[in-house]
């Protein structure tokens, strides 16, 4: 396929208001541009409003990644306000957003990623009746019972959020709902029977030993579970090559709490680590729908152009901090966190991203497990915030699919500009001034694309490796 331009998308399953223009020659993918044909404009909803009322609207950017909007939001009125939460309440605050996450991996392997590998152009393969066996949308067995694990799990949520999504039960102060001795007991019992799955059905053996491995050789020998049949898959398309990254990686630090947070903050560039300095932070508008200057978050606006200037081409600005791209998410989380089997994957495609999420969530597994056990029936939960009048904060967590940050600035006891950098506004980013494309757009060249395909399965391959949630992208 020469000299051809294809638009792909929208991406189904969920959340894919997408579209990617795709420059192709040669049969490979030359030039790749990513659009986000969505504009929401919860920041302007936030104007002149009450800050707590960012409790309450922020989680409604999304259904499924909630809690984390949430978090963000809790964590940028408690900076703003001087204010820190109640020891155990940073914990189940911690814990509320972990099962958020996990449930989030889950469903995202299951459901959004696997299932393009039961696609009848894989039939020749040798994996892919198992596959079908497996994954094929409406028939596979995994779905359905990774839906009924996600469900089991989330009874934690409904034991300490009260419901989910759009959670109120965290506040800068801590947490609404004090378990008691009876709630632990409980919640040990829903990680417990989540651990059986994980171990049983998804990794096929123990997650200590999965979350062990250290070399991407050791990697491909594990053979069981479902993680084995998408490791064989892996192999035999040589996904590592496929979509590789720029080996430029950010995070926030996920779950932090008053002894730290779970998983580091941090920047890797140039196999370097490097602390968490978002000083040269901006946000490009060069190719966005949006109006106004190249700003920090702490001082930017949102101002949409209703022109649509022929310039842009998304309703997504353009993080980028140091002048540099940076691509979040699960394997950046576990590369910044120093684990010896993501710093190997560093810079790789697709295997490197779902790997990413899979270490994760055998390694969150434990961390539940060990937050559970802490709960200390009869402390305090919460440490009621007073309201903010004025001050400036940023809440920086970590949803699955990435770094999120909210930033606030409260001026006579209302909000005067609130900013939203979610997960898939790093990854999905446009162009910026100096022409230089985002993640995605700059993983997608090279893209093998065969003739007469019209949405080329490896493209979709790599788009879900990132798993867009455009709702939240353009919030």
């Amino acid at each position: 396929m020469s000299g051809t331009r294809l638009v792909v998308g929208p991406f189904n399953r969920v959340e894919g208001d997408l579209e990617v223009s795709l420059d192709i020659d040669d049969g490979a993918v030359q030039s790749a541009r990513v659009n986000a044909p969505l504009y929401r404009g919860f920041e302007t909803m936030l104007m002149g409003r009450p800050p707590s009322d960012a409790l309450t609207l922020t989680p409604r950017i999304c259904g499924i990644c909630s809690i984390s909007q949430s978090s963000a939001a809790v964590h940028a009125l408690a900076a703003a306000g001087g204010h820190r939460p109640a020891p155990q309440g940073a914990a189940m605050a911690a814990l509320i957003h972990a099962v958020e996450n996990a449930a989030d991996h889950l469903a995202h392997f299951n459901l959004f990623f696997m299932p393009d590998f039961t696609r009848p152009c894989y039939a020749d393969r040798p994996w892919y009746d198992r596959t079908v066996e497996r994954f094929k949308a409406l028939e596979g067995a995994a779905p359905k019972q990774g839906i009924e694990a996600r469900t089991a799990l989330m009874h934690i949520l409904g034991l300490l959020a009260g419901k989910w999504p759009h959670t109120l039960a965290i506040q800068p102060g801590g947490v609404t709902r004090a378990p008691g001795p009876r709630d632990k007991v409980r919640i040990m019992a829903s990680l417990t029977a989540f651990r059986r799955f994980l171990e049983g059905v998804v990794f096929g053996g123990s997650l200590e030993e999965f979350a062990a491995i250290e070399t991407p050789d050791a990697l491909m020998a594990w053979d069981t579970g479902d993680v084995g049949l998408f490791l064989r898959i892996a192999a035999d398309l040589d996904l590592d090559a496929l979509g590789r990254g720029s080996g430029r990686y950010l995070s926030f630090g996920a779950y932090p709490m008053s002894s730290g947070h779970g998983f580091d903050p941090g920047l890797w560039a140039e196999g370097r680590l490097d602390p968490l300095d978002l000083s040269g932070l901006v946000e490009d508008l060069s190719h966005a729908w949006m109006l106004g200057e190249t700003s920090h978050p702490a001082t930017g606006q949102t101002l949409p152009d209703e022109e649509m200037r022929a310039e842009a081409y998304t309703w997504c600005k353009a993080p980028r901090l140091n002048g540099q791209t940076y691509e979040v998410g699960a394997i950046a989380r576990q590369v910044v966190d120093g684990h010896p089997l993501a710093r190997a994957l560093a810079g790789g495609g697709v295997l490197a991203r779902v790997a990413g999420r899979l270490l994760e969530l055998a390694r969150t597994q434990g961390l539940m497990e060990d937050l559970a056990r802490g709960i200390e029936p009869g402390a305090a939960f919460m440490d009621p915030a007073p309201d903010v009048q004025s001050g400036t904060g940023a809440g920086l967590v970590e949803a699955a699919r990435g770094a999120l940050g909210h930033w606030v600035r409260v001026q006579d006891g209302r909000i005067a500009c609130y900013q939203i950098i979610a997960p898939t506004t790093w990854n999905f980013s446009p162009r910026d001034a100096r022409d230089v494309p985002g993640p995605l757009e700059t993983a997608l060249v090279g893209t093998p694309v065969a003739e007469g395909e019209t949405t080329p399965v490896a493209v979709q391959h790599i788009v879900r490796s990132f798993d867009p949630c455009m709702v939240c992208t353009v919030h």
